[in-house]
């Protein structure tokens, strides 16, 4: 019986290929860019839900140097943000901004954004799906679909998602007389 010869290893030759070339790099720029989603989407922002029941109004800070009082039957979702977003659900909530925290809080009721400018405020959400908003002091600003509109200190305006209506003036007494330490 005859030995098997031994395979001939021939020397690695390189051969360069265009198309291999561009599959490894479509390869690697879809790896980097799952990497760079993955580290952006990495960190879910924090949501916390307030909500009152047929109990006494909920007061809470929910960030430094902004407090939040919930009336009974209400309900907000807060995300932490810059700036704090707050989701009004349905009740009223009142807004004590210190005036050194400008512009770090953004209220959303339905499509309506209200920005704030370090001011205290209320917001009173009707079932109809109307609101009403009273600026105890500083102002704010109110975006809907037909513009944006400014409310001052001692001032209250209806809104919904496309309009305002019935702006006039208020005393301090009018804006949040459900609060107990007014």
């Amino acid at each position: 019986m005859q030995k098997p010869e031994p395979p001939v290893i021939q020397p690695f030759t390189f051969v360069f290929s265009w198309r291999r070339f561009s599959l490894h790099c479509a390869i690697m720029g879809v790896c980097v860019l799952l990497g760079m989603m993955t580290w952006y989407f990495g960190k879910p922002h924090s949501v916390r839900f307030y909500e009152t029941k047929s109990e006494v109004p909920l007061a809470t800070a929910i960030a430094s140097d902004i407090d939040m009082t919930l009336d009974m039957r209400s309900s907000v979702a807060v995300k932490e943000s810059q700036p704090v977003q707050v989701e009004l659900f349905k009740g009223n909530v009142y807004f004590d901004i210190k005036k050194n925290t400008t512009n770090q809080l953004e209220v959303k009721v339905g499509n309506a954004i209200i920005k704030n400018t370090g001011t205290r405020f209320s917001i009173q959400m009707q079932k109809d799906g109307s609101s009403h908003i009273a600026v105890a002091d500083g102002h704010i600003k109110i975006q809907v679909a037909s513009g944006i509109y400014q409310i001052n200190a001692l001032e209250q305006a209806e809104f919904d998602d496309v309009r305002i209506s019935k702006h006039s003036l208020i005393t301090e007494h009018d804006i949040a007389p459900w609060r107990s330490d007014q």
